[in-house]
């Protein structure tokens, strides 16, 4: 390969190589930004879970606290497995890149070598005085001075982009180093996570063992209402008037997929529909319309998500991170972001679930999610 194209190659490698590794500085700075939001607010509750004194009537609010506690460790838990991921996506890249590096290193001191050997064995056998005066005019004298100075300038540009590739060899076994020891780090924070969560999650369950069927019945009631859509459906509607994105949509309109990827409805109520899903699963808008409303619950911290299809409106409920912001347009099976956790009441294991809802312009009449998702 000719220098200047491989010295090209090689700049536009470290360059790219640059651009990856700042994005992934980025990303995983939001994502440490993100888990000492979740660190102060279980820290918080911890605090507020202390100052509740034992006895019957604070036992129910002990449970909630705890169920709050355990949703938002077992959030804390996904933030930082997200964190480990991006840190071992970028060891791999480093260390791809570095073994690369290496390789090209190598080539480059084998080739400096058989010029220098070169360069060596025509001095001993011609001298370059020599090689100089036996030319047969000053035309080929000229040329070959000229050669001999291309060889000493490639030799030399040569021990520079060896220079430059160990440099780059080394700061990138450096970044190397630093990521692996900042996985080992997380990796133990992920366990002492995990660790706090089973301990948050038995102490949760002797409280609820305490209570009886009523008081648990009770407390499962007043958990539900916390995840009920925060924005009255009335005021939306205003928004939704002469609507035209999605407005093909109907009361009519059947076999559209569930919203949640991979999702399974577990109950209807209403017009509503809770539908459980895998941790981390896509929420995407059953047809095409425009967002409304985003809204954080400032009860269970989560987001809803109303999209207008026509003046139809679906809401989405307990979204864990959205992905999209009012007023704008969605295409069927459009990403609206990430499926939410929250806590079983009774068991106090954490699930994954959206509340989904539909709303006709007409307030008098009901609608039934499980209707548009027959086959």
């Amino acid at each position: 390969m000719k220098l200047p194209i491989f010295l090209s190659i090689l700049s536009l490698l470290l360059a790219g190589a640059s651009d990856a590794a700042a994005q992934n500085d980025r990303r995983i700075a939001e994502q440490r930004k993100a888990i000492a939001a979740l660190e102060k607010k279980i820290a918080a509750e911890e605090a507020e879970i202390a100052k509740i004194k034992r006895g019957r009537s604070a036992t129910e609010d002990r449970a909630r606290r705890l169920a709050k506690q355990i949703e938002a460790r077992n959030q804390l838990l996904v933030e930082t497995e997200r964190e480990a991921e991006l840190l071992r996506a970028d060891i791999r890249r480093t260390d791809s890149l570095a073994g690369d590096l290496t390789m090209a290193l190598g080539r480059n001191r084998e080739l400096y070598g058989r010029l220098a050997r070169e360069s060596y064995r025509n001095y001993r056998q011609n001298g370059y005085i020599a090689y100089l005066f036996s030319s047969r005019d000053f035309t080929e004298a000229a040329r070959r001075l000229v050669s001999l100075r291309e060889m000493a300038s490639l030799r030399e540009r040569k021990l520079r982009q060896i220079a430059e590739q160990q440099s780059a060899v080394r700061e990138l076994r450096d970044r190397l180093d630093s990521r692996k020891h900042s996985l080992d780090s997380v990796t133990a924070k992920t366990r002492t996570q995990r660790e706090r969560l089973e301990r948050d999650a038995a102490s949760a369950k002797r409280e609820i063992r305490t209570m009886s069927q009523r008081e648990r019945a009770a407390l499962q009631r007043k958990m539900q209402q916390e995840q009920q859509l925060s924005v009255a459906i009335d005021e939306l509607r205003k928004l939704t008037k002469g609507n035209r994105e999605g407005a093909s949509f109907s009361k009519k309109t059947v076999g559209l997929n569930l919203p949640v990827v991979s999702g399974r409805v577990k109950r209807y109520k209403g017009n509503m529909a809770e539908i459980a899903g895998p941790r981390g699963a896509d929420v995407r808008s059953i047809y095409e319309g425009k967002v409304v409303e985003v809204k954080r619950n400032r009860i269970t911290d989560k987001y809803d998500v109303f999209v207008a299809h026509g003046e139809y409106i679906t809401s989405y409920a307990n979204l864990g991170s959205v992905a999209v912001e009012k007023g704008q347009k969605v295409a069927k099976n459009g990403r609206l972001g990430t499926i939410g956790a929250s806590v079983n009441a009774l068991t106090m294991e954490p699930e994954y679930k959206i509340v989904f809802g539909i709303y006709s312009p007409d307030p008098k009449e009901t609608m039934s999610a499980a209707n548009c998702f027959r086959k």
